[in-house]
């Protein structure tokens, strides 16, 4: 038998890097020649565009066919397999997918939409409907998209690379909805299958494969109200685990879907006064047990709950109730699931090769390499893609610290210095204010949150002032410092008053959000209930107390689910939160303050407008440290003010003067110690009267034990 030529050869072995450049149609010594490749097939003709058959010889056992083909127009081929014809389109006969100034775009770096051409996207090419797979591989020796359109066979649509690395393909006739995945050759041999990093969709796991979804075709959710996000604007999240705030009993305790979801989560937050939402990484990931903080499809929003188009319906439910939604979004690391990023084409490609600066000690997971421009591009496009396709109004960054110190939670000797000897990631802070300038620059509307445990400066100032330019910070001291105070017996708080006063001494250094959040009810660290010293009914006091001084302190709010009702245990991904708990005066009474608290916050000025601002605020009482109360003012823009005061001890405190600004009434708006919210009912009956100092006034006030009270003038 003839000698095959050395391309021939690479296709049959399954290692050409541009197929194209032997199969489909081709000119050679002034003659149209067809070569195609149907591992399988007993015989293959040409069809021309008069519908003419022409039959091509088999010049290989492995399926390879050549001949004669039509000089110009589109083609198609015709096969037989197992005693079955079949007509089919050519998949290289088709042009290239992806054009010099995508190539351009992403050899740089800045092809911010770039999940507009990765991926797999469904196209119509020269009137033929099929599927464009893209994807970056640039130490590959081959890729192949493998798949139900091809019976998962990498012999049949091996793809060509372009630019630095870029392997495309059309396969026509491939749809909607069929799973698929990359077949790699890497430099030491083939690679497990790879889920597609820019997939839409995936199976549920344990199953990995990826699912081809229309982009275009699915539906826009409602924007949000403007204006949510500004830092004048009431605030106040949500923190949830979707698969865990409730779930069907009747079915054997399932998660609710996305559609269940949108019936039941948008009322619930709405009456409970919540503006914002935030979704614990909803992008697909493997381990139930990582709560999503492992991702392994950065673009797809978890099967778990249901398809995108559902996804799309629970954004447009919360909407649609005026609340916007907030995604927690990892660009930090990722895991090391054989399908998904890691070692993605046999070498390290989105992540550092050295364990040093590649891989987390804590997680056991991979660190981006923010040194590549390919690996930013993709991070940044992703951040925007959330906003794009799916309208959602913010992300919170999780573990920025780790992103930004190269030796974080690292033994000496076990990391890299940075080019200048320090331990600064400046490549992740370059990254990181990128993504910044790009989220407010496409959607000023939007907003970023870092959750950065460290004191670097001005996480969320701007970047052009030398910020870092997230929109707001978590507040990681002042929950530290609180819950630290809050569980001490009030006997002992007075040797911890620091604990409350240091906080303000920073309080406006940073665009603040005050959170209580997952990572404070798991792990062993029970409830925010369980951290309450005392009996039960001093346990509940000291949490209705605690929550009052959170909505009157400076500083937008986040609550995780199960706080709002008291949670008596560890909240745990794997069951619903305890709601039978509200058929308990004291978790009910809980759920009622949070609900108060949050429609006082958002229709009181004082208590949102500087929130981020020092002009908001003022002590009047800072060094009561004998009887544990705090006193302050809390002040808009509009030149309204309010007045929170919160006992942190069980003595109830008679007669307690505090000079006021103005004299003259102040009605008493909030009362934790109310009966309403499961409290003794001490108070001022309402309204307490100021008199005339030459100062302003003073006041002389009933506080109740272990409680807060919110006045307002009269005036």
């Amino acid at each position: 038998m003839k000698t095959l030529p050395p391309d021939a050869l690479a296709v049959i072995g399954g290692y050409h890097a541009d197929p194209f450049r032997y199969l489909g149609r081709h000119v050679e010594n002034d003659r149209p020649v067809v070569r195609a490749f149907l591992p399988g097939a007993a015989e293959v003709a040409v069809i021309d565009p008069e519908h003419r058959e022409t039959k091509l010889r088999r010049i290989d056992e492995s399926g390879l066919f050549a001949g004669a083909g039509p000089a110009q127009g589109s083609y198609r081929l015709k096969a037989q397999w197992n005693g079955s014809e079949v007509e089919l389109e050519d998949a290289y006969r088709f042009p290239p997918v992806l054009s010099d100034y995508d190539l351009h775009l992403l050899g740089e770096g800045t092809h911010l939409r770039a999940y507009d051409k990765l991926g797999a996207h469904p196209i119509v090419m020269e009137d033929v409907a099929g599927v464009a797979f893209v994807v970056f591989a640039p130490n590959a020796k081959r890729v192949s998209v493998v798949g139900e359109f091809n019976l998962w066979d990498g012999r049949r649509h091996a793809m060509r690379v372009r630019g630095n690395g870029f392997w495309e393909i059309f396969v026509p006739g491939a749809h909607a909805g069929q799973r698929y995945k990359y077949e790699i050759v890497g430099p030491k041999g083939l690679l497990p299958l790879k889920s597609d990093p820019y997939a839409f969709f995936a199976e549920v796991r344990p199953s990995t494969a990826s699912i081809i979804v229309d982009l275009g075709a699915l539906p826009e959710p409602v924007l949000a109200p403007a204006g949510m996000n500004r830092l004048d604007a009431p605030i106040s999240i949500y923190e949830i685990h979707l698969g865990s705030w409730r779930r069907n009993p009747q079915e054997n305790d399932r998660w609710l879907t996305y559609r269940e979801l949108a019936e039941q989560l948008p009322a619930y937050l709405a009456d409970m006064g919540f503006t914002h939402v935030e979704f614990l990484p909803i992008s697909e990931h493997p381990f139930d047990g990582s709560w999503g903080y492992q991702p392994t499809g950065y673009f797809a929003p978890t099967s778990r709950f249901g398809t995108p188009e559902d996804f799309v319906a629970l954004v447009d439910a919360l909407h649609r109730r005026g609340i916007a939604v907030l995604l927690d979004w990892v660009p930090g690391h990722f895991p090391d699931d054989p399908h998904g990023l890691g070692l993605f084409d046999g070498t390290g490609l989105y992540e550092h090769v050295n364990p040093k600066q590649g891989r987390h000690l804590d997680w056991n997971t991979l660190i981006f390499n923010y040194g590549r421009r390919e690996v930013v591009n993709f991070l940044v496009a992703n951040a925007l893609f959330w906003m794009d396709h799916y309208k959602v109004d913010g992300l919170r960054v999780d573990a920025v610290a780790s992103m930004l110190y190269l030796d974080y939670s690292r033994p000496a000797g076990g990391w890299i210095p940075n080019r200048n000897g320090g331990r600064e990631n400046l490549e992740a802070i370059e990254f990181l204010r990128s993504v910044n300038t790009e989220t407010f620059g496409h959607y000023p509307e939007s907003t970023t949150l870092a959750e950065e445990s460290t004191s670097w400066p001005m996480v969320s100032r701007p970047v052009s002032g030398g910020g870092l330019g997230f929109g707001y910070k978590w507040n990681m001291g002042w929950m530290h410092d609180t819950l630290n105070y809050i569980a001490k017996d009030p006997v002992y708080r007075k040797h911890h008053h620091g604990d409350i006063v240091f906080g303000l001494h920073y309080a406006f250094s940073e665009n603040f959000v005050l959170p209580l959040s997952h990572d404070e009810v798991v792990h062993g660290k029970g409830s925010i209930l369980g951290k309450m010293p005392g009996d039960r009914w001093q346990r509940f006091a000291n949490l209705r107390a605690y929550y009052t001084f959170m909505y009157g302190h400076p500083g937008k709010k986040l609550l995780f689910m199960g706080n709002e009702l008291g949670h008596e245990r560890e909240w745990s991904h794997d069951r619903s939160l305890d709601w039978h708990l509200l058929d308990q005066p004291e978790h009910a009474g809980i759920q009622k303050l949070i609900r108060d608290l949050n429609h006082l916050y958002r229709d009181t000025p004082s208590l949102h407008q500087l929130d981020c601002d020092g002009a908001g605020f003022e002590w009047l009482v800072m060094d009561d440290t004998d009887n544990s109360v705090f006193a302050w003012l809390r002040r808009g823009k509009d030149g309204s003010m309010c007045m929170v005061v919160v006992n942190f001890t069980p003595a109830v405190r008679h007669g307690y003067r505090i000079k006021v600004p103005v004299p003259g009434g102040w009605r008493e708006l909030f009362n934790s110690d109310a009966a309403h919210y499961g409290g003794t009912n001490v108070g001022n009956a309402g309204r307490v009267e100021a008199v005339a100092t030459p100062a302003g006034g003073e006041i002389s006030l009933t506080i109740p034990p272990l409680a807060g009270v919110i006045l307002v003038p009269e005036f």
